[in-house]
């Protein structure tokens, strides 16, 4: 398996999609709704469409899962997890912390992680064991030795309503011990500013394999922890996700503490 061009590829998706966000950032005409504050856009339907269609010509045999159409079957050991638009609610604001995840798992293990943020122009790209970098250039977590000198980051499930309490706890415990916490809208840049220490540690509930699958594998590469909120080893499908940069992360397991 060439993960080199798996890896190429995919950042040929990304560039391809995140063009086409650039072209409709500030323009959108038309905001349907998933939830009641779960948008989408014709601009997340085209990013996929354009990403999962240079995927498929190479590949033609993976498979891909992607926020918008869901599951596209393929061969069951080769597998994409897109999100071709994450912080579609920061998009259709015209706030440029939006991204493109796209991570390639082979026998549902992620090998390769590619995060881009368009109007940054920030590329985090990752193969496993082989390190993380930032426009070509490694990246590692920060060295901040505890949460008092720490700046978090955290995200809220759009069905936060059901987890109010629980969240407001967390928060609270979190805000209290830490220097800052900020709140950004995407999961996958979440991660990534942690893998390049601008953030000491993150944690969110209630995500779904493409909010997390790519920038997880980022974070790990440079070096971080991750795991569930019970210090389980993380996994995409799990909904609790917690990376730090590891001095750190006994002490936020306690924050998050019930």
């Amino acid at each position: 398996m060439d993960l080199e061009h798996i890896k190429r590829v995919g950042i040929a998706a990304a560039y391809k999609g995140g063009s086409l966000l650039r072209s409709y950032f500030g323009k959108i005409s038309k905001i349907d709704k998933k939830g009641a504050i779960d948008l989408v856009t014709e601009a997340d339907i085209e990013s996929e469409k354009v990403i999962i269609h240079t995927i498929q010509r190479a590949f033609p045999d993976h498979a891909v899962l992607a926020e918008e159409s869901g599951q596209n079957k393929g061969a069951s050991e080769c597998s994409w997890i897109v999100d071709p638009l994450d912080g579609t609610t920061n998009f259709t604001h015209q706030l440029n912390l939006f991204s493109i995840s796209i991570a390639f798992a082979l026998k549902g293990d992620t090998e390769v992680g590619i995060v881009l943020i368009p109007l940054t122009g920030e590329l985090f790209t990752t193969t496993k064991g082989k390190g993380a970098e930032l426009n070509g250039r490694p990246i590692r977590v920060s060295n901040a030795p505890t949460v008092s000198e720490s700046l978090l980051i955290t995200g809220f499930p759009y069905n936060k309503r059901e987890f109010i309490d629980p969240l407001m706890i967390r928060f609270a415990k979190c805000l209290k011990a830490s220097q800052g916490i900020r709140r950004l809208g995407s999961a996958a840049i979440d991660l990534c500013f942690v893998a390049c220490g601008r953030f000491d540690g993150f944690w969110e509930q209630n995500l779904n394999p493409w909010d997390t699958a790519a920038g997880e594998l980022i974070a790990r590469e440079a070096g971080a922890v991750v795991t569930d909120f019970s210090n389980n080893p993380f996994t995409i499908d799990k909904k609790e996700i917690l990376a730090t940069n590891g001095k750190i992360h006994k002490e936020i397991l306690s924050l998050l503490e019930l």
